[in-house]
């Protein structure tokens, strides 16, 4: 979860790195909108155009992309938050294994922008790197990853998801 958490923000760092169990297999195949895609080595696409966002992704990658189950897993990410995100902002995180919606819930951003020790206010030009190991046990199927990112305000930070299916 913390992937879609981390890069949510920044890109989504702390999508891949707690929850990041998600995007893990070898066997994963990420279903991308072409126009939508985020820039960079990795299966995030935008929910929309990305051009009204607070947040400019410059790339997100993956090392290696895809992940692999049990392995380390280096999340690199740039971008540039066009206006000051502050304390209260909040990602919309929701997270189906098929049909069946396994997390549907609402997370502070500052908290989770700590694991890439990162704090608000968040402003300006972000550069990140994160290393995490990604567990063994990921069960076969096909995963859909959903983060939605506001201020306090409810202004559109960014919007990420991600479809992944793992054999």
């Amino acid at each position: 979860m913390k992937l879609i958490l981390s890069l949510a923000p920044l890109f989504l760092s702390t999508l891949v790195a707690s929850k990041s169990f998600l995007f893990g297999g070898n066997q994963q195949h990420p279903l991308a909108d072409d126009n939508l895609s985020v820039p960079g080595d990795n299966p995030l696409n935008f929910c929309a155009d990305p051009s009204d966002y607070i947040l400019t992704i410059d790339n997100v990658d993956l090392d290696p992309n895809p992940p692999e189950k049990g392995k380390a897993l280096t999340i690199k990410a740039k971008g540039n938050f066009t206006e000051k995100v502050e304390k209260d902002a909040y990602i919309n995180l929701s997270v189906k294994y098929g049909v069946i919606t396994l997390i549907n819930t609402k997370a502070d951003l500052c908290e989770q922008m700590k694991e890439v020790d990162e704090s608000c206010p968040l402003e300006g030009a972000k550069d990140f790197t994160k290393d995490v190991t990604l567990p063994k046990e990921i069960p076969r199927g096909t995963y859909t990853v959903l983060a939605d990112v506001y201020t306090k305000d409810d202004e559109h930070v960014t919007c990420l998801k991600a479809t992944a299916h793992f054999s």
